[in-house]
């Protein structure tokens, strides 16, 4: 569970990313869980963005996606969401708080 502080810091970091993938009108699926996983996985932070014929807010999104990741959900601002999951791997640089 990430406090104040860190979730401040990911979304100071977050703001310079670009959204990795869009959610659209399949909504949330096994393969875009799976591919969001591996984004994860290498990058720690990443960001999505959920289009309106999704038929689902940004933030209700959010909750879904990081339960199936395994991941915290940072924020969600207008039609993007930010995720956050260590990364198990030694070859990835690390998010220090």
């Amino acid at each position: 569970m990430l406090n104040s502080k860190q979730r401040s810091n990911l979304r100071s970091l977050a703001a310079n990313e670009e959204p990795i993938t869009q959610i659209g009108k399949n909504g949330v699926n096994d393969a875009l869980i799976e591919s969001l996983s591996s984004a994860i996985e290498k990058r720690e932070l990443i960001k999505v963005t959920v289009l309106e014929n999704s038929g689902l807010n940004a933030k209700d999104a959010g909750f879904i996606i990081a339960e199936k990741l395994g991941a915290e959900f940072v924020c969600a601002t207008g039609r993007k969401i930010v995720f956050y999951r260590r990364s198990k791997s030694d070859k990835v640089k690390h998010i220090e708080f």
